[in-house]
């Protein structure tokens, strides 16, 4: 499963990626992940959530967040949730014909592995792909 929370900044996105996140923690049978491009919420997050900061690990394009991914998940084995915090942002180049193959690639990665991924964007709906429709919550 993937999903896109979208919207303008300040709508509160973020606590919704991390409330979402510590009741994974709480309540799954996995681990969970958290991305975020610095440590600020860091302390926001149960002790069970594997936080990655990739502030020292630019990412140019979709393709390297999703080697960054392949990484991660070649360390553990039992992830069930990736959350990833600011895609925009984590991402320094990502069109709208990037973010299409993006989450293609998520869905992919996710039937294989049985993983969920959840972002935030801050941009409207609107302004995303309509391809990409089904993954906005």
């Amino acid at each position: 499963m993937v999903q896109i929370l979208a919207g303008e900044k300040g709508e509160g996105k973020t606590k919704r990626l991390l409330d979402m996140a510590n009741h994974e923690a709480r309540t799954g049978h996995g681990c969970v992940v958290y991305i975020d491009d610095d440590s600020r919420h860091i302390y926001d997050l149960d002790h069970e959530v594997r936080f990655v900061e990739v502030a020292e690990f630019p990412l140019a394009n979709y393709r390297e967040l999703i080697g960054f991914i392949y990484g991660i998940l070649s360390q553990n084995s039992d992830i069930n949730k990736i959350y990833i915090d600011g895609i925009f942002k984590i991402v320094q180049k990502l069109d709208s014909e990037d973010i299409i193959k993006l989450v293609a690639k998520f869905k992919a990665i996710g039937d294989k592995y049985g993983i969920d991924f959840i972002c935030t964007a801050n941009t409207l709906p609107t302004d995303l792909p309509k391809e990409i429709a089904d993954v906005l919550i």
